[in-house]
């Protein structure tokens, strides 16, 4: 059995350098730009010095031929002008040294720091290399001594082995699998020193036998999608006879969609699942709230660019998303409701916590723009202090429908309620004015405790950060523009608590998908049929196959009619006029709302496994 190891890093010991990542390039060509300006300025205070230097030397020698003559007087006063401006420029000099060293120093701390990091993992990765080596030979030993045991297998020549190992363990023929294990362990091991180490590009660990082919142990995620085609369409001649109408009950072109699924679109709320990582290991639940408040904002934040329309799923379509190799958690969401539309999605993460949601669309065109309503709560439990949060979406609105270029806007507050311990947090997204002073996609909060006591001031915008700060004092200040006195805080220094991810190269051809939605829909085997990734009509417009995935999208949607009046005719009257019942999702009365919502009655993971989807109804 042969292994391929192949590391790809920033630099090697030899000082060849790989490909150096964009955001690294371009901080060290900042850094670069500023050390030569400073020289610059150090260049232009020498000049000035040796100028002044030399005009002050001139009139003191002129100063020094009048000693003992009355008339001096002009030449004192040139003498002290010329000494003041040779002070100056020289103030001038050491600031411009003192900026250029500050600069130097800071980043070269920085630097040296990062190499030396750099360096420690190289010395831990070599020794796992050397590590799995010893464990390559000790099998190959192994195989040597007992070849009947491993059939099928080609024996290596006496000279690919070296015998001169004394630390190598040995294995007889009984604990064959045991020595298998020991080096899959030794791989993900290696996989795990170099995932911590901050240049490594990639790595690839590869192993290959005479019965199978290379084999990658972790998947590479694609990172990029076909273009998308430039077509023209005229707006104004489909949406005019839609004015005050659920758009949802209105067929669309692909035209208008993006290639996502809005099961997909619920997903993609997890992209920075890692704020919620943290949250669970917070010990305050004050701290805690404000991570789960920037969670909350971070789920807009891929939708600045984003007009198009993600596809209304068909009744029962499911979609799954697999992260518990990178991030730790499942996610498993099902359309419960195609009129109107609603989803049920459960997420339960091996880092502590668990999110579910049972959202329902409401969306309207009001002639110049088109409002999003989301109802339904979102609740994300903690499983080590129990805290239990609940909130809702704010109201999403895609402006210019008729004339001009089309953005969106997020508005409304967002009440988050930790229910066990009654902390509160209200996020308040100020819609856009033309008017208004404010930064565009301001978001403020205040995270107070039960008592209602102020602790931190949130704040931020929806599409780039938000930040923290830990309130120190408060009191009464002037009135507000309604008499209502306003209160003022003092804070600290705020902290960041998120920042967005910046979009990959080409988004704008691409949808502007983030690096997470580029990867949603990308085929995988296993999954259910009734997943997101196999409905034809979406898969088509990824591929640019516009026309064909129309014709797609008219079927399924006829089709979706068709079984909806076969289930009108045979349901009773006592039930549901959709006459369906989810398959992995039972609606229940929820404890802390009173609301009946959707919960996750587990089986799915369970059918992957086994491969066994015979319940699943077949909808594409």
């Amino acid at each position: 059995m042969d292994y391929f190891v192949f590391v790809s890093v920033y630099k090697d010991d030899s000082g060849d350098e790989a490909p150096i990542p964009h955001e690294e390039r371009a901080l060290t060509q900042g850094v670069l730009k500023t050390l030569a300006s400073k020289l610059d300025d150090l260049s232009t205070c020498n000049e000035l010095i040796g100028k002044h230097g030399a005009a002050l030397q001139r009139s003191l020698s002129e100063l020094e031929e009048l000693r003992g003559s009355n008339d001096n007087t002009d030449k004192v006063k040139a003498v002290n002008e010329r000494a003041t401006l040779f002070r100056i420029t020289s103030n001038a000099m050491l600031n411009a040294c003192r900026d250029f060293l500050d600069v130097a120093e800071s980043h070269s701390r920085r630097w040296q720091k990062a190499l030396h990091y750099e360096r420690e993992q190289r010395h831990h990765l070599e020794e796992t290399i050397e590590q799995l080596a010893k464990q390559h030979n000790s099998l190959e030993r192994a195989w040597r001594e007992n070849p009947s045991s491993y059939a099928g297998v080609e024996r290596p020549q006496d000279g690919d082995v070296s015998d001169d190992n004394e630390e190598a363990e040995f294995f007889d023929a009984m604990e064959d699998s045991t020595a298998f294990i020991t080096v899959t362990a030794a791989i993900r091991q290696l996989a795990s020193q170099v995932s911590a180490f901050t240049f490594t590009e990639s790595l690839f660990v590869c192993f290959k036998d005479t019965s199978t082919n290379h084999l990658q142990l972790r998947r590479t995620r694609r990172t990029r999608i076909p273009d998308k085609p430039n077509y023209s369409l005229n707006l104004w001649s489909i949406m005019k006879n839609c004015i005050g109408k659920d758009l949802s009950r209105i067929p669309m072109p692909v035209n208008f969609n993006e290639p996502l699924s809005m099961l997909q679109r619920l997903t993609e709320d997890l992209e920075y699942s890692e704020l919620l990582d943290r949250a669970a290991r917070c010990d305050s639940s004050l701290e805690q709230m404000c991570l789960v408040a920037a969670f909350s904002v971070s789920s807009y934040s891929t939708t600045v660019h984003r007009t198009a329309k993600p596809f209304n799923p068909l009744l029962g379509e499911t979609y799954e998303l697999d992260r518990l190799e990178e991030y730790g958690y499942r996610s498993i969401s099902e359309q419960i409701s195609h009129h109107p539309p609603a989803a049920a999605h459960h997420v339960t993460s091996q880092r502590g916590w668990t999110l579910w949601q049972h959202i329902t669309i409401d969306s309207k065109f009001r002639g110049k723009y088109i409002s999003v309503v989301p109802l339904g709560n979102i609740h994300l439990q903690f499983h080590s202090s129990g805290n239990h949060y609940v909130w809702s979406k704010v109201t999403s609105t895609v402006h210019n429908i008729i004339v001009g270029k089309l953005w969106i806007d997020q508005s409304g507050d967002i009440d988050i309620v930790n229910t066990t311990t009654k902390d509160t947090c209200r996020l308040k997204f100020s819609p856009y004015s033309y008017f208004s002073r404010e930064v565009p996609r301001k978001v403020t909060g205040v995270v107070e405790d039960r008592e209602g006591t102020a602790h931190y001031i949130l704040s931020g915008t929806w599409d780039d950060k938000m930040e923290s700060a830990k309130i120190v004092e408060s009191s009464q200040g002037g009135g507000g523009s309604e008499g209502k006195q306003k209160t003022v805080y003092q804070t600290l220094q705020p902290k960041l608590l998120w920042k967005k991810y910046p979009l990959p190269e080409n988004a704008e051809n691409m949808h502007f998908f983030s690096s997470l939605a580029l990867t949603l829909n990308e085929p995988e085997e296993g999954v259910a049929p009734t997943d997101s990734r196999l409905r034809p009509d979406q898969r088509l417009m990824e591929e640019g196959l516009w026309d064909e995935a129309n014709i797609q999208k008219q079927r399924l949607e006829e089709r979706q009619r068709q079984e909806r009046k076969k289930r009108e005719a045979n349901c009773c009257k006592s039930q549901d006029i959709e006459g369906y019942q989810p398959l992995w999702f039972d609606r229940k009365t929820d404890e802390n709302t009173g609301d009946a919502t959707y919960f996750y009655k587990g089986g799915y993971w369970e059918a992957k496994e086994r491969q066994n989807w015979s319940q699943c109804p077949r909808i594409f």
